[in-house]
C-alpha cells in the first residue's frame, strides 16, 4: 500500500514537472485573416501554438486603399500587435483599410466663427451662398429662387427663375447665369415681369426658353383671376434678340383644349425644337380631376399650332393622388426618352420610354421633396437637373421644411446601364472642396454599435461650407448615419438617416421623431457603400454610390460637431474625410 502511494506521488510530480517545463503536448489554434471588404482578397490562414505570436502575413494590397493593419474585430476598434499579442484560441483577424486620397490635412485659416450666432436665424443671415445661389437681399427682405427654367448656349447656363419676395412682383421671372455652377452672375431687373395692371398675366408662371432662327422665345404661364377672366391660366410668349431681354408678344396665347373640361389648370410650358425645326411644347393640365401632360407642335414663326393630345397620365395606384404634375420636362439621353415632373409636396419623378413622348413605364422617384421643380439642361457633354432646395418658413422650426422657393440647387444627371437615372454632385462643385481638414476623431474609421438607445460618436465639424466623404458597412436593420446638433440637446438632433429595414435614406428631425423627407435606396448588410455629403449654409445633398440622392435643409448646425449615430445596429464608418474650400 505504501509503495502504491509513493508511486502515485512520483507520477504526479513528474506530470507537474513536465507541465511546468513546457515539455508536454501543446495546443494549436487556427488564425484566419479576413480582408474585411468587398475586394475578395485571399490571405492564407496560420496554425499557431498556444501562447505564441503569429507570423505577420505580407500586407494585402487593395487598389485605391492603404492597409492600416490587423484588428481583433471587424469594427477596427482593437488593433492586433503581431509582434507582441499571443494566440490563445481560434480567432479571426480583420484587415483595416483607408481610402488613399493622396492628400494631407491642413488648415486654410478662413473658417467663419459661429460661436456668437446662437440662433438658426442669425446663422442663416450670416451665410454667403455661392453654389446654392440666393438672390441679393432687397433691403431687409431676402428673396428666394422659385421654379427654374434653365437654358444653355455657348458655355453659359442661363437660369431663369420665378423670384419669391424682395422686389419681385407676383413671381416675376429673373435671371442668373453661370459657367460652372460654382458662382453666379445675378441680373437685377426682371427679364419678364408680371403685369402690374392686372389681366391674364398678373402673375407669371413657369415656362421655358427656346431659340429659333436667331430669335429667343420665352414661353410662360399667364395666371390671372379666374373669378374675373374666362381662363385662370393660358400659355403666353415673349420674344427677344438676346437671352437676357424679352418683350411680350401681345395677342399670342394658347388656351386649354375644350376636351379638358376645365379652364383653371393649364400651365408650365416646356419648349424644344425638333428635327424639323418646329417647336414642341409640353403643358401640364388636369382632365376629370386626373393629372395629365399634353403636347403641342408649333411652327417656327408661331403662326400655326397643333394640339397632339395627352402623352402622360398620372396613375394614382402607382404615382400618388396628384392633381397636377408641375414643371414637366422631356428629353433624350443615351437612346432613352424621359419625362420628369414635380408632384405638389411629394417629390421629383421620372418615367422612361423607348420612343419620343411615350408610352412611358412606371414613374420612379428621384431625390426627395426638398429638391423641387427641377428641369434638365445639357451642354453637349453632361446633363444636369436644375431646381430649388426647399426651405422652412422659420429657421427655428423643428417640425417641417415646407416653404415655397429656396436656394438654387443643381445636380448632375447619370444614366445607368438599365436606363434608370441617378443624381450625383456636379464635378466642379465637388472638386472645389480641395482642402482636407482634421476630423473630430483621431482615426479615419469609427465603429458605432447600439441597441435600442441611440449611440453617438464625434466625427466632423459643421463649417459654413464643406464636403464629407467615406464608406459604411452595417450588420443590423436599425437606422444609422449623420447627426447634426441643433441646440445642444440630443432629443432635438437632426439626422440624415439610412434605414435598411425600409430601404430608405431620410431626413429626420427631433432624434428621429419627425420625418421630413425621404427617398429609396437599395442597401444590403455586410456590404461596403461610399457616401458624399456637400453642404453650404443650411442647404445640402447626401449621395450614396450613385444610386441615391437626398436634398436636405439643416438650420442651426454651423460651428458644431457632426456625429455618427446608430440604433439597433453595428456600423463601421471608414475612410472618413472632410474638405473645405481654399
Amino acid at each position: 500500500m505504501r509503495r502504491t502511494i509513493i508511486a502515485g506521488l512520483t507520477a504526479l510530480c513528474l506530470l507537474l514537472s513536465a507541465l511546468l517545463c513546457g515539455c508536454g503536448p501543446t495546443a494549436e489554434y487556427t488564425v484566419t485573416f479576413d480582408d474585411n471588404s468587398d475586394a475578395d482578397l485571399t490571405i492564407p490562414g496560420q496554425t499557431v501554438s498556444s501562447g505564441k505570436t503569429i507570423t505577420a502575413p505580407e500586407a494585402p494590397v487593395r487598389e485605391g486603399y492603404t492597409f492600416l493593419g490587423w484588428f481583433r474585430d471587424a469594427g477596427l476598434t482593437q488593433p492586433w500587435d503581431a509582434g507582441a499579442d499571443k494566440v490563445k484560441a481560434d480567432m479571426t483577424l480583420y484587415a483595416g483599410w483607408d481610402r488613399d486620397t493622396g492628400d494631407a490635412v491642413s488648415d486654410p485659416g478662413n473658417d467663419k466663427d459661429f460661436s456668437s450666432l446662437r440662433t438658426p436665424g442669425s446663422q442663416e443671415e450670416a451665410y454667403d451662398y455661392t453654389t446654392f445661389f440666393l438672390p441679393e437681399m432687397d433691403g431687409t427682405s431676402q428673396p428666394y429662387v422659385g421654379d427654374t427654367m434653365p437654358y444653355y448656349e455657348d458655355g453659359t447656363y442661363y437660369i431663369y427663375y420665378l423670384k419669391e419676395a424682395g422686389d419681385s412682383y407676383n413671381h416675376s421671372a429673373y435671371l442668373t447665369t453661370t459657367t460652372d455652377f460654382l458662382t453666379y452672375t445675378e441680373y437685377d431687373d426682371p427679364v419678364l415681369e408680371a403685369n402690374r395692371s392686372g389681366g391674364q398675366d398678373s402673375w407669371i408662371g413657369t415656362g421655358s426658353v427656346v431659340k429659333v432662327d436667331g430669335k429667343y422665345y420665352f414661353f410662360y404661364t399667364g395666371h390671372g383671376d379666374g373669378n374675373i377672366l374666362e381662363y385662370a391660366e393660358k400659355i403666353m410668349v415673349a420674344v427677344g434678340d438676346t437671352p437676357t431681354a424679352f418683350e411680350k408678344l401681345e395677342g399670342w396665347e394658347i388656351t386649354p383644349p375644350s376636351e379638358l373640361g376645365q379652364k383653371n389648370d393649364f400651365r408650365d410650358p416646356q419648349g424644344y425644337v425638333d428635327e424639323s425645326g418646329n417647336i414642341v411644347l409640353t403643358v401640364t393640365a388636369s382632365q376629370g380631376g386626373v393629372a395629365r401632360i399634353l403636347k403641342y407642335t408649333l411652327s417656327p414663326d408661331l403662326a400655326n399650332r397643333h394640339y397632339d393630345g395627352v402623352i402622360f397620365t398620372n396613375d394614382e395606384a402607382k404615382n400618388g393622388d396628384f392633381w397636377n404634375l408641375e414643371c414637366s420636362d422631356t428629353f433624350e439621353m443615351g437612346g432613352k426618352y424621359y419625362i420628369t415632373y414635380s408632384a405638389q409636396d411629394d417629390t421629383l419623378w421620372y418615367a422612361v420610354s423607348d420612343t419620343p413622348y411615350g408610352p412611358y413605364g412606371d414613374p420612379v422617384r428621384l431625390d426627395g421633396k426638398l429638391f423641387y421643380a427641377a428641369k434638365h439642361v445639357e451642354d453637349g457633354e453632361n446633363c444636369y437637373m436644375v431646381g430649388w432646395a426647399r426651405r422652412s418658413e422659420s429657421p427655428s422650426s423643428t417640425q417641417d421644411v415646407s416653404g415655397w422657393a429656396g436656394n438654387l440647387a443643381v445636380q448632375k444627371l447619370l444614366q445607368n446601364e438599365d436606363g434608370t437615372l441617378a443624381l450625383a454632385p456636379v464635378d466642379a462643385v465637388e472638386d472645389a472642396f480641395s482642402v482636407r481638414r482634421a476630423l473630430a476623431t483621431e482615426d479615419t474609421h469609427v465603429s458605432v454599435e447600439s441597441g435600442s438607445v441611440y449611440a453617438y460618436a464625434d466625427a466632423f465639424t459643421c463649417y459654413e461650407s464643406f464636403k464629407l466623404t467615406g464608406q459604411f458597412r452595417y450588420t443590423g436593420q436599425g437606422s444609422f448615419g449623420l447627426s447634426f446638433d441643433y441646440n445642444g440637446r440630443d432629443d432635438k438632433n437632426k439626422f440624415i438617416a439610412l434605414v435598411p429595414a425600409e430601404d430608405k435614406v431620410q431626413l429626420q428631425f427631433n432624434e428621429g421623431g419627425t420625418l421630413i423627407t425621404e427617398t429609396a435606396v437599395d442597401l444590403e448588410p455586410n456590404t461596403d457603400y461610399s457616401f458624399t455629403y456637400i453642404q453650404e449654409g443650411s442647404a445640402g445633398v447626401f449621395y450614396i454610390d450613385g444610386q441615391a440622392a437626398l436634398t436636405v435643409r439643416l438650420y442651426g448646425a454651423s460651428g458644431k460637431t457632426i456625429q455618427l449615430f446608430a440604433e439597433n445596429n453595428s456600423v463601421l464608418f471608414s475612410s472618413l474625410r472632410e474638405y473645405t474650400r481654399p
